[in-house]
């Protein structure tokens, strides 16, 4: 593997938002998920649950509810009280339409997705009509005081229950009118607090199913107004459930960061009556779990701790393998780190700010595992605070450290950084061209004379830079056959020469930067792109997907290489590929050609190509096995893995020289200090 020097960060204070609420969506493969801080993201079960979208927050725009509706189309409501649809494409709001009833707290669509209902702040319940190009108003249901928390479509759509405080109720949706009213709190005895019903679901059999405040999910009969069953799971609030395709089993989550699941089984072996029965609880959560959902293959849960815990149903595996894993997602499958490799700086990315530091050195040498004394401490140099309520999209740093460049939805900036001595000055650029807007990838090139900007439709800007302080448009990329979707990946030559550009049609098109030409399209596969790079000597492209495969494409000849041709043929060590965490950054050492370096959040790889692959027999994480054995033993050991999983939550890695490596984590534990206490448990004999 090789010796370097690394500096281990650890003062990147990123915090993750919370997760507010999820929608799957039906007959799909796409999971929505909202944050607190109104970021909304897409991940695709088919590509190993893999983010491929995000839609950065908004000060302004709260996300308390999300669905699905006519196919493939996301309606965000919230606090504001708009109804917002999202353009996948482009990565942005489309639209909104005032709800016209205050905050909104609620929204479901029915199961055909023609028509959307909201529950508003001031009581009322209304009917939206989904049409091409946005949604129209149709009508209210009947009216009373209290507001709509949660609601759901009974499945034939002729029916709506909806869920306030102390009561639920359920709406005639052809007449629009009360057909039900059901106190919750009525069968506890001295009840001196309101009962909040948080969460509802209506199932087909007629049973409405709630659950609130007190700790418990209760299943009512909405024709007799009767309670059928009734489970307390909590000494505090269940504040979610989800219900699954078949109607057979529920998930609901609480305040206490535990997660239950419901099924109904027979009373007995071969009897026809059934019974709710709580047959799982899990504890993945140490925060609110305001949001699950229930796939047909999983339970789905995400809490305030930033959390996305992805639990398999193991009677629904064929096999136990790589799908029957247990998942948990905390940080962004996308770099919020960037670095100036020659000015030893790095760029961090928050949500409205950005900051620049400098990395600490040191003059003394030392052996394998030792820790070095700093003789100049990291510096924080520069904080660049973003105005407006608009969240940042991406942003960069040159690698001689004198450019750094963000953008928001509707605004983009370029700034020019000096150093002089220990003092710093920063100047924004003026005049930046307007048809950059948006950006939604920041790439500057190897000699710091160019950006590349991506942008929408497939397109992709380069500018050049100007001394003093100045940039010019040179020339605007766009693929042959055109793209709806944005471009998500950048990746350029230190030749100055090539520019490779991946969408979200995951399509991956190679430009020639010297004649301003496209060359050629890499071979289509079926996996998200989660990183690429291009080799500074041969100008091969390697490309790693979110199933975990590597290719490498060698751009002069248009094709793959024989090295990657040898490794699909071969196929990947079976650890490797059951992998859950996806590869997020690329790069090379320059001292030694066949070493490709690459990391995902929860280990560092040194690939050597000219070392064999290990077959699924080797023991792939063997760095510390191998430090034991004699040399002649080690020989036989060798293979092309050297995997470190010192370093985790690893968010960044790159080579700052040929001996010398830079990891940017952020521990789980440091992130918890940030966060409210949670709700106390009393535990056994404490």
């Amino acid at each position: 593997m090789g010796e370097f020097e690394v500096h281990r960060v650890r003062f990147f204070g990123l915090v993750p938002a919370g997760v507010r609420c999820l929608a799957c969506q039906p007959r799909g493969g796409r999971l929505a998920l909202a944050r607190t801080d109104g970021a909304v993201e897409v991940y695709n079960f088919a590509a190993n649950y893999f983010q491929e979208k995000v839609i950065p927050g908004h000060e302004a725009r709260s996300v308390e509810a999300l669905c699905w509706a006519a196919g493939d189309r996301l309606f965000g409501a919230g606090l504001s009280g708009d109804i917002t649809e999202y353009d996948l494409a482009l990565l942005c709001a489309a639209r909104s339409v005032d709800g016209c009833g205050g905050p909104i707290w609620s929204m479901a669509a029915n199961s055909s997705g023609t028509q959307l209902a909201i529950g508003c702040e001031d009581g009322s319940v209304k009917l939206f009509q989904v049409v091409p190009g946005g949604i129209q108003f149709e009508r209210n249901l009947d009216r009373r005081k209290g507001r709509i928390l949660c609601l759901s479509w009974h499945p034939s759509d002729t029916h709506i229950a909806a869920g306030s405080i102390d009561f639920l109720r359920v709406f005639d949706v052809c007449s629009g009118q009360t057909v039900q009213r059901i106190m919750v709190n009525y069968h506890v005895l001295k009840v001196r607090r309101e009962c909040i019903v948080w969460s509802i679901a209506f199932l087909s059999s007629g049973t409405v199913i709630t659950s609130d405040s007190f700790g418990r999910v209760q299943f009512w009969d909405w024709q007799r107004g009767t309670l059928m069953e009734s489970h307390t799971v909590s000494t505090s609030a269940v504040l979610s459930l989800a219900v699954s395709e078949k109607e057979d089993s529920i998930i609901v989550g609480t305040s206490t960061g535990a997660t239950y699941q419901f099924q109904l089984l027979p009373v007995k072996m071969g009897s026809l009556e059934k019974r709710w029965v709580r047959t799982k609880p899990f504890q993945h959560h140490t925060h609110d779990v305001r949001a699950v959902a229930h796939s047909s293959t999983a339970l789905i849960s995400g809490g305030l701790d930033a959390q996305l815990v992805i639990r398999p149903l193991m009677e629904k595996m064929q096999k136990k393998g790589y799908d029957a894993a247990l998942r948990k997602f905390t940080f962004p499958h996308r770099r919020l780190v960037s670095c100036a490799r020659k000015a030893r700086l790095l760029l961090f990315q928050f949500s409205q700010h950005l900051e620049l530091w400098r990395l600490g050195s040191t003059d003394e040498t030392g052996k394998d595992g030792e820790v070095l004394p700093l003789c100049r401490m990291p510096e924080h140099l520069v904080q660049l605070k973003s105005k407006g309520p608009e969240h940042i999209y991406c942003s960069c740093v040159s690698p001689c450290g004198g450019w750094v460049a963000y953008s928001t939805a509707s605004r983009f900036h370029l700034y020019r950084v000096q150093y002089e001595g220990d003092g710093v000055s920063i100047k924004k650029v003026p005049k930046v061209p307007k048809l950059l807007l948006p950006a939604y990838q920041l790439q500057f090139s190897s000699d710091s004379g160019s950006l590349f900007v991506a942008s929408a439709r497939g397109s992709v800007h380069v500018l050049q830079l100007l001394e003093p302080g100045g940039c010019k448009h040179l020339h605007t990329f766009r693929p042959p056959s055109g793209s709806p979707e944005a471009v998500y990946l950048l990746a350029s030559s230190a030749d100055g020469h090539w520019l490779a550009a991946v969408g979200g049609d995951w399509a991956i098109h190679i430009y020639d930067l010297k004649c301003f030409k496209h060359h050629c399209t890499v071979p289509t596969y079926s996996c998200a792109v989660t990183a690429l790079a291009i080799h500074p000597v041969t100008n091969n492209l390697v490309i790693t997907y979110s199933d975990q495969q590597l290719f490498e494409f060698s751009i002069p000849e248009k094709q793959y290489t024989a090295w990657s041709r040898m490794v699909q043929s071969c196929g990947l060590h079976r650890v490797w590929l059951e992998r859950d965490s996806p590869i997020t950054h690329i790069t090379f050492n320059p001292k030694n050609p066949s070493h490709i370096l690459l990391h995902d959040i929860y280990m560092f790889c040194v690939l050597d190509k000219s070392l064999p692959l290990p077959d699924n027999s080797a023991l792939l994480m063997n760095q510390s096995t191998l430090k034991q054995l004699p040399e002649t033993a080690r020989q036989r050991q060798l293979h092309a893995f050297k995997i470190c999983k010192k370093f985790q939550p690893l968010l960044f890695a790159d080579l700052l020289d040929e001996n010398c490596l830079v990891m940017v984590e952020r521990p789980i534990m440091d992130i918890k200090t940030q966060l409210p206490l949670p709700i106390q448990q009393k535990k056994f004999g404490t």
